[in-house]
């Protein structure tokens, strides 16, 4: 599988890691987008689309956020968490991500490559259109 086209949107956020998104296409058939660009301790990462784990409200099954301590629709305290603080991985799922270990560094390597090109202005950038 060949990576065919990545576009990347710069993100201004003051007090925020999150650098950029993108959308990844690949073998010009299939796209993957809101693929995040973070500036984590150890540098910039490439992080997969994900989103937040929910439970439903005991009382009208409205979907809150497994942080939540009371439903977002009613009200009614819901039941606490076995555990005392979540984890990331336990907060969000990741939509799509790659299997194995190569093809995850290949993605990170093109995605980052076509970021740099963009910041240097010789890329480039989607969030301006």
């Amino acid at each position: 599988m060949e990576i065919t086209e990545v576009r990347v949107s710069l993100v201004e956020r003051p007090n925020s890691r999150l650098r950029a998104y993108a959308s990844i296409t690949f073998d010009n058939s299939f796209v993957v987008r809101d693929v995040r660009i973070i500036e984590g301790k150890r540098g910039l990462f490439v992080a997969m689309p994900s989103k937040k784990m929910q439970r439903p409200c005991s009382r009208c099954g409205f979907k809150n956020p497994v942080s939540h301590k009371f439903c977002g629709s009613c009200g009614v305290s819901l039941n606490p968490l076995n555990q005392q603080r979540l984890s990331p991985s336990q907060l969000h799922r990741d939509l799509a991500h790659p299997v194995k270990t190569d093809f995850r560094e290949y993605i990170q390597k093109k995605v980052l490559e076509e970021y740099e090109k963009v910041k240097k202005g010789t890329g480039k950038n989607y969030s301006e259109q």
